[in-house]
Formats: C-alpha cells, structure tokens, sequence
C-alpha cells in the first residue's frame, strides 16, 4: 500500500438511517424513500481524506453530501458536497479537525437541493464508498494540482505558485492557508445551472466583473479619441408602451459619447403621443436625444468626420446595462481595429426581475447559420456599414441577422469582437412578436444562401426548427455532396475484442448510405482465435482491408500508418466502440469535410444508455479538455440549443472525427512522440486550426460510442502518470489557448460539461 494512503473501505458498511433493504445481490441497495446513509466500522481520525463515493446507477442523484461528527454535533462548516460522476468514482479531498464520531451521507437529487425520491422498489446501488487518508504532503499536493487545473483564479499555476498565492491570501486576510485553501477548492465543485443559480452568480460573479465610478473617469481621463455610438430606436404602436424605459437605458449610460435617434412610426397613433411627448421632452435637455418623424436616411448628421462611429439597433423591448457603452469602449480600446462587437445577454421577467442568461460564443460562422446566436444588441463600425451598403444594422428592407450574415463573407474573425458580459436586456416577447422574428430571420437565411450559392455551392436549408434561443429557431443547412464522391478511408485501430470490432464493422458496412468509402482495420497485435478468424472472414468485403500494427499500443502511430496506407482523400478516424445509427452520417460528416475553408468534423455520439457522450470538445474543461453537454439526454437542445446546431468548435473527438488527407498531412498526422494515447485528437484539432481552417461539429450524424471498452479506464499508477505527462505537454503546447476557447464563454464552467456557470 502506498505510503500517501490509507484506506477505511474494508471495514466500513452503509446502513440506510430509516430505509428498508430492496433485495437484491452483490453491492448494498437501498430504497430511496428518504436516501441518508449511517456510516459504521473504523471512524477517521483527524487529518487529510480522500473521500471517494460511486453509484451504481445515479437515477437522477446529483450529489452526495458528507456530513461528519467531531465532537460538536454535525457541524454544516465541515459538511462535504461531492458531485456525482456516472459511471466513474467521485473523489474529493477534505479536512476533519479531530477524530470523527459519526458520519452520516445523504444522497440529493437534481432537483436543487431536494433529497432523491423515486419510486419506492427502486433503489441506489453503492458500488464503492470510502474515506482514504491522506499524507499531508499529498493532500496539498493534489488540493494545489486542482486548484491550477479548474479554479478560475489559479489557472495555469505552477503548484508552487498556488502554494505561494494562497500563502499571501491567508496572511492578507488573517487566516491560515488550510481554511483559504479549503475555501477555493470547494469553489471547484460548486455547481451553479443557468436558471436557479443565476441569482446567485449576478451577485457573486458580475458584481466583481462591473466597473466602478473611479475606474470609469480614469479611463475617460486617458481616451484620446472616443469612439461614439449611434443608436437607433424604431417606436412602433406595438412597442410605444416600453420604449420610455429603453431610452432611461441609453441615459443612463456610464459612457457619455453617445447619440440616440427615436425613429417614430408614421402611423403611431393618439395613444402613442404621451411616450412620444416625454421623449421630445428629453431630447430638448439632452441634445444627444434626437427624435425623428422623417426616417434615418434624411437625417443630415448621422456621421461623424473626426472619431470612430459604432452604430447599433436598441429594440423598444431591449435595454442596456449602465455599462454597456463603457465596456464596448473599453473593447474598442484595446483593438482600434475591430469593426463588429457583441455581447452576452439575458431577459427581463414581468417584475423587472433578471433570467436567462445567454453566455454566447466567440465568432462562430457556422452556428450563425443555425440561428442569430448574436442576438439584437451588436454594434457595427461605419465601414463596416458601407461595405454592406447600410446605413444601419437593420433597414432598406435588411434584418439584424441579415447583416450579421453577410459579415461571414466580408470580415476576418480578428475584427469581429464578443464582450463576455451581460450588457443587453430583452423583455419577453409575445408570442405574435416571437413568430414575426422567426419568420424574418427564416427568409434573412434563405436570401442569403441564394445570394452566396456560387461561392459555397447550393447550400439549402433543409429544416427551421421551433425553438426559444432569441425568440427565433434553429436552422439545419444541407451541404452538398461533391460529384464524384471522393473515397473516404475509415481507420480502425483494433487489439482483440472481436465483439465490440464486429458491431462496429458491420454497422458500418449495413448502414452507411454513403456510395464510397474503404474500411482499413489496423490490427495492434491481435491474438485472440476468434477475432483472427473474423479478419479472415470480413476480407470478402472488397471494402474493407486488414492492415498489421505489429508495435506497443500507440493511438498516434497507429492512425499515422494507416493514413499512409489509406488511399481515399478523406480519412476517419473511427474507434473500434462505434456503431452507426443514422444511415446518413458518412454523407453528412464529408459535405463539410470538403467544404475548403473547414478542416476536422466531428460527430455526436451517445452512451449506449442515449445519453450524450460527445457534444464537441471544449477546452479547459478538467484542466485540459472535455467533452461538451456529457451525460445529456438524447434529445435535449443543450444550452442555447448547441447539441442542435451545426457549428464551430475548437476540438472534436477523434472516436469518429473526418478530415482530408492533404489537412491531416499538413499538420504532420498526430503526435506519435508526445501523445501516445490522450489528447492526440484535440492537439490534431488545434494544429488544423492554427494554420486557418475552421473545425466544425454537426449533430446530424449520430453515432454510438461504447467508451473505453478496448483500451480500459486509466486505473493504474503507470496509466496515471502517463496521462499526467500528456496533459503537462498539452498545456505547454498550447498554454493559454486552453483556457480560452473561443467556442465556449468565460462565464460558464471549466469544472463540469454541463455548461453551468462558472
């Protein structure tokens, strides 16, 4: 046993606190009645612990709360919440302060903080439960290692230098280093959803991100050359009755160089004339106001001769936060060369009340296909404006997302800017109002499709799906196949396993529609009877070939060989775990592959339970990377409706991951020497990425994937410390690129894959 630990698993038992036994055999099962467990055998003394926790089936448990005994009562201020991981081992480390007289666990649904229930001949199978104690050394060690990996403040850290931060905190606050410690890395399990939890992150998270007054003078001190916003405010009758309070929005601005023009519709009617005569009333004491009976395009000083000019739409149902001008200012400031910028945003309830937040992407050309991920509030610069022959974002018969459209063909993503702050407010729309946004945004798409067919092919849209992101819906549009089709060479690494290869094999050869592909099973030393049996049996199929790997199991090199062996111009890389499920998915992934401005393209992968395995790869997520929307349901749209769309993301899965094979040589293949095993196919990603293509993940082609089966979990101290070495080199080649993924928002997690908020 290693001298760092020593485990309490032996002699533990769980025994239900006032449940009856559910029968059944193997592993403790309890009915969840009321799910707290009594913890007997050897008690902990004081000291560091590991405490680990694993159920066999979550059945919508969220967490598990530890609550120990020292003496004083179970005391909240060492209670322990540990979020559930399924199908793996939940560890987290923890503190007692002298010798534990009780433990007692209790198992907490989904529901915030709601004791599991379910149906009482159900029941929580614990598969493994423990407390593991801890050397001291260790547990500041792996306490510091967590702390760099996820927490928002350490990022990147050395472990000495979390120590060292840490240190300075404790002696600032005066406290000692194990209470501060403890604090941050409990930080790194909180979990905050986007609905229940955002109360909590505005007060917590965005009143730390808000300027103050002082910081707001000194940079209007230092500004040489503001920038000034114009922004347009059409009244209609339909909106008359809030458009007095979107204009207080723009007044009360922190940021002074500012003009709003009140575009009043001809046809406002006599119980339009009181808003409309208090806004002439402001206008005459602040001459930045201009109300305007006429239209924009007769209005004579719309543009500014000595300094930058943004112009945006501010809808009579929006309003901006009092620093939103600022913010975009500040953006302005820092890249002088940036000609569209966007924020994060969220609704107003009927109190007023604020909800919803949308925590948006960087620029991402194809999930604006799919919908306006953008939104109302964006502001375009002047030549920006002229290149699209506006004069505003929105008019001569041109939407918002129109415009932002066509900015896919006219600007290079180091132009465009997104804000990660919520600075844009959207009262909740009726339902009439909402069908004439989809609708105009239906027919902004298809104009702008027929108008850029000769430059990307005849692109369709194929579906327009009902769905609340911005009141619109989320598009699906279809690429077309090349003609002739070009060979697609799929490679499968395979060691064995005969079972889990022939599903994968065969699903492939029955279900893919697509007319032209080859099957190249790359066989890392097999030498089980039944399975070489099969690879002299499957050869009959003209389309598939098997291809000997006679080395120690390198993902990298065995991938690179079969790429000189492939003889198609794209190449798959597919995990023997696969199995098909939509006949069109080879069709799918391969339009986009051969789209020239595209590199990797990944699929959406489901557990073989129809949960979500792979949802794209975020970066970051874990210390490294993980996969996004893990362990959804099947049919969840995900956040802002992400596991619908088409779109961009930095990294996909290598389990079934296409690309050309001129991109894939480019890059030089995967990295054999650094990466034998883990993250080979984010640092692919990343490398065609670097060198200008877009990566890009689409849901329409679904597969499963059996995880793992072939290779196993990473359980031992040498699979251990080689993932370690691989995620150090991850982190030193590409740095800070890992913490900032331009597909994903600073504002949700780097901890879970859930898109929570960070």
């Amino acid at each position: 046993m290693s001298a760092h630990f020593r485990y309490f698993r032996s002699l533990t038992r769980l025994v239900p606190a006032s449940l009856q036994p559910v029968t059944g055999e193997g592993s403790d099962l309890f009915s969840e009645v009321a799910p707290i467990f009594n913890w007997y055998g050897r008690l902990p003394g004081k000291g560091w612990y590991m405490f680990e926790l694993q159920l066999a089936e979550a059945r919508g448990a969220r967490h598990v709360l530890l609550r120990v005994d020292c003496g004083d009562g179970f005391d909240p201020a060492l209670s322990v919440t540990l979020p559930l991981r399924r199908g793996k081992i939940a560890k987290r480390i923890c503190y007692f302060p002298a010798q534990v007289r009780a433990v007692e666990l209790e198992v907490v649904s989904a529901a915030e903080g709601v004791s599991a229930v379910s149906h009482p001949e159900t029941g929580y199978t614990v598969s493994h439960c423990c407390l593991a104690w801890l050397a001291p050394h260790f547990a500041r060690d792996r306490l510091c290692q967590r702390l760099a990996n996820m927490h928002r403040n350490f990022r990147g850290y050395s472990n000495r230098a979390v120590r060292d931060a840490l240190k300075r905190e404790a002696a600032l606050k005066g406290r000692n280093w194990r209470s501060v410690a403890l604090q941050h890395y409990g930080e790194t399990f909180q979990k905050r959803c986007p609905d229940a939890g955002y109360g909590e992150w505005l007060a917590q998270v965005e009143a730390e991100q808000m300027p103050g007054s002082r910081e707001v003078a000194v940079f209007l001190e230092k500004l040489h050359t503001p920038s000034e916003f114009v922004i347009r405010l059409r009244v209609t009758m339909q909106t008359v009755e809030s458009a007095l309070q979107a204009v207080h929005s723009v007044l009360a601005q922190s940021y002074p160089h500012w003009r709003l023009i009140v575009e009043v519709d001809s046809e406002l009617g006599a119980g339009g004339q009181p808003v409309i005569e208090r806004i002439n009333e402001m206008a005459g004491e602040d001459g930045r106001l201009e109300l305007s009976h006429s239209g924009i395009e007769r209005t004579t000083s719309l543009y500014s001769q000595n300094r930058p000019q943004y112009f945006s739409e501010l809808p009579a149902s929006g309003r901006l936060h009092p620093h939103a001008l600022f913010l975009v200012a500040e953006a302005v400031s820092r890249n002088p060369e940036v000609r569209l910028l966007y924020p994060d945003s969220d609704s107003l309830n009927r109190t007023g009340g604020r909800e919803a937040p949308l925590f948006k992407p960087g620029w991402n050309p194809d999930l604006l296909l799919a919908y306006n991920y953008v939104g109302q509030c964006c502001f375009f610069h002047l030549d920006l404006l002229r290149s699209l022959g506006c004069d505003f974002p929105a008019g001569q018969g041109e939407s918002i997302y129109g415009s932002l459209l066509r900015c896919r063909d006219v600007l290079a993503s180091s132009r465009i800017a997104h804000i990660p702050r919520v600075l844009y407010h959207q009262k909740s729309l009726p339902e009439v109002a909402r069908q004439a946004l989809s609708t105009e945004e239906r027919q902004s798409l298809q104009d702008y499709l027929r108008a850029t067919a000769g430059a990307e092919g005849a692109v369709s849209l194929d579906s327009w799906q009902p769905h609340s992101v911005q009141g619109a819906a989320v598009a699906r549009c279809r690429w077309p196949l090349p003609q002739p089709v070009p060979l697609v060479s799929l490679l499968i690494p395979t060691r064995d396993g005969v079972d889990i290869l022939r599903q994968c094999v065969n699903s492939i050869l029955e279900k893919t529609e697509y007319p032209n592909f080859e099957v190249l099973i790359l066989d890392n030393q097999s030498r089980c009877p039944e399975t070489l049996a099969y690879f002299q049996a499957i050869q009959s199929d003209t389309r598939v070939r098997i291809l000997r790997w006679d080395h120690p199991f390198n993902y990298s090199a065995i991938n690179n060989f079969g790429a000189t062996q492939a003889r198609g111009s794209i190449l798959g890389l597919i995990n023997n775990d696969i199995e098909v499920i939509t006949p069109g998915w080879l069709c799918e992934m391969v339009s986009h592959a051969w789209r020239e401005e595209i590199g990797c393209v990944g699929a959406k992968l489901y557990y073989g339970n129809n949960t979500v395995q792979h949802g794209g790869v975020i970066l970051g997520i874990g210390g490294t990377a993980g996969h996004s929307h893990k362990y959804a349901v099947r049919d969840s749209a995900g956040y802002m409706a992400r596991l619908q769309a088409v779109q961009n993301l930095s990294a996909v899965t290598g389990a079934c991951l296409l690309l050309r094979k001129s991109v894939f040589e480019k890059v030089g293949g995967l990295n054999e020497a650094d990466l034998a095993i883990a993250y080979n196919d984010v640092d692919l990603c990343l490398k065609v990425r670097e060198v200008g293509y877009r990566n890009l993940w689409t849901p329409f082609a679904e597969l499963y994937h059996h995880e793992s089966v072939s290779r196993g979990a990473d359980d031992t101290a040498a699979k251990r410390r080689r993932a370690q070495r691989e995620a150090d080199y991850m982190r030193k080649r590409w740095g800070d690129q890992l913490d900032t993924d331009p597909a994903y928002n600073p504002n949700l997690t780097l901890i879970f894959e859930d898109f929570s908020l960070a």
